[in-house]
């Protein structure tokens, strides 16, 4: 029994120094960033800022991976699956993990135990946006004409599910109203109805709105986030109002469970060097994104939290599973 026990001792102790030299010589190959939406979108755009200065920390190439469809499951997927070596990881937002077990019936991989997190990077802002038509300037007032209104008034979505639409049912839950969702095939036919007064509101990417808001065309009364947005620094927040709302998209890396904690403390330590590098933190502040950073329990903290949150709004909304 001693000897097995001293063999199984000198196995473990040989598999640490293997992991330990592995993760010493990590990198030596390409990494992969696999994002799960085509190329263009803000997404994109903040893995692009992101992985040249990346690159030279890990003296490797850095390459962005475009996998779009399924809401995002198909990126995920390939990725869970993927080998547990550092190189293959996933540009993660808030469908993958934290909402599409709502959402959907059946998931091609595990969203719970499938991936191990490696760190937050970006926070977006949301903006809650009126027709100008609407006689209503802050959000009290929104809440109250609305109140006065049941019934009357929607609200735009960029589709079932998304992160817009599930802003605007935390809205409609937590201030006890009676708005009607009306879907759109992207933020684009949403936002061209919200101007039109189609719709009369809708809560979504304040990049995607900034210009018409600066134009006049429409009216911003509020931000998502749980502070005020150097973007937008003269708005308030929708929790100033109606205490406890927030409602933002997280950006986070994500790898596969089991990936050696060596590399992904590695991972962790040169993706918070990039973000604190002040022209990184300049361009994602200039799209109106909040930089975040942090350790890898912290992200796993995000995940469970915010999961926890939109469950129980698809559950009210009843959105159903698709």
């Amino acid at each position: 029994m001693s000897h097995f026990r001293s063999l199984v001792a000198t196995l473990v102790a040989a598999l640490g120094c293997f992991v330990s030299a592995y993760a010493q010589d990590y990198p030596n190959t390409i990494v992969k960033i696999v994002l799960p939406f085509a190329p263009g979108g803000g997404a994109d755009n903040t893995a692009r800022i992101i992985s040249e200065p990346l690159a030279k920390r890990l003296g490797q190439p850095v390459v962005i991976d475009y996998r779009p469809g399924a809401g995002g499951t198909i990126a995920a997927a390939y990725v869970a699956a993927a080998p547990k070596d550092g190189y293959t990881l996933l540009f993660a937002t808030p469908g993958q993990q934290m909402t599409n077990p709502y959402l959907m019936e059946k998931l091609p991989y595990d969203a719970v135990n499938g991936f191990a997190p490696v760190v937050e990077l970006i926070s977006g802002a949301n903006v809650l946006v009126v027709n100008n038509k609407l006689p209503v300037n802050n959000v009290a007032e929104l809440i109250a004409y609305i109140k006065a209104n049941p019934g009357k008034i929607n609200f735009a979505s960029s589709g079932i599910g998304s992160s817009s639409h599930l802003a605007g049912e935390l809205f409609k839950s937590m201030a006890n109203l009676d708005i009607v969702h009306i879907p759109y095939k992207g933020s684009g036919a949403a936002i061209a109805e919200v101007l039109g007064g189609g719709v009369q509101m809708s809560i979504d990417s304040l990049s995607v709105y900034q210009s018409h808001i600066k134009a006049g065309r429409i009216k911003a009364l509020a931000v998502s986030t749980e502070e005020r947005t150097p973007a937008a620094p003269d708005l308030p927040t929708i929790g100033d109002t109606l205490k406890g709302y927030q409602a933002f998209p997280v950006n986070y890396i994500t790898v596969p469970a089991g990936t050696p904690r060596a590399v992904i403390d590695k991972l962790n330590k040169e993706f918070n060097a990039v973000l604190k590098d002040p022209v990184v933190r300049e361009r994602l502040m200039a799209n109106g994104l909040t930089v975040k950073g942090g350790t890898p329990e912290q992200m796993d903290a995000v995940i469970k939290s915010e999961s926890a949150k939109w469950k129980k709004v698809i559950e009210q909304a009843n959105i159903g599973k698709q």
